[in-house]
């Protein structure tokens, strides 16, 4: 398995739509928006409409992961005030000290496609644009999974703890029971 990645642009765009498409939406109908300035609509169309739209404006950063041309996945990254909704806010906002200057958000694999190394891909992939753009201190949100029951049916949008500790980040701070500000600098 060969993985690539490439940016979320408008000539991107169809193959994101169709990896969102074949799996239900993602979520429900969260295109990935949850993250950005407002948040999910509360319906598909209206969350497809909304990311079709910031990307046609190129406020996304995201990195789409590829395999042999299909496109099986991705990593969503950005500065704050690109990604300002985060999970557990009242919490994070609690112990906040610094803020960074990038944040990943969401990370998705295509549901036949888990297990392969595809996330891992997603992250350096938006790593290595994180380099390209200045570098700097980047967060993520991960869920533990070590020390945790199993989660039947559970998939970890924000990636799961030990993903981020592979690319050298390093807890920062609990915000809620299972889940943990991590942290890393990245050097242009």
């Amino acid at each position: 398995m060969a993985l690539t990645t490439q940016m979320l642009t408008p000539e991107t765009w169809d193959d994101f739509a169709a990896l969102v498409e074949s799996n239900n939406g993602v979520w429900g109908g969260c295109w990935c928006v949850g993250f950005h300035p407002g948040g999910s609509t509360g319906t598909r169309q209206g969350n497809h409409d909304a990311k079709k739209q910031l990307v046609q404006q190129g406020a996304v950063r995201q990195v789409l992961v590829y395999d042999d041309g299909r496109c099986v996945g991705w990593c969503q990254f950005g500065t704050p005030p690109e990604l300002p909704s985060i999970k557990n806010r009242r919490a994070y906002d609690a112990e906040a000290q610094d803020p960074p200057d990038w944040r990943i958000g969401c990370i998705f694999t295509n549901s036949k496609d888990r297990g392969r190394g595809i996330a891992a891909a997603a992250v350096q992939g938006a790593l290595d644009e994180i380099r390209r753009s200045g570098g700097g201190v980047v967060e993520a949100y991960p869920e533990q999974t070590v020390d945790r029951p199993p989660q039947r049916g559970a998939y970890l949008h924000t990636g799961p703890e030990e993903l981020y500790e592979r690319h050298g980040f390093v807890r920062d701070r609990r915000i809620a029971k299972w889940r943990w500000v991590m942290r890393a600098e990245v050097r242009p």
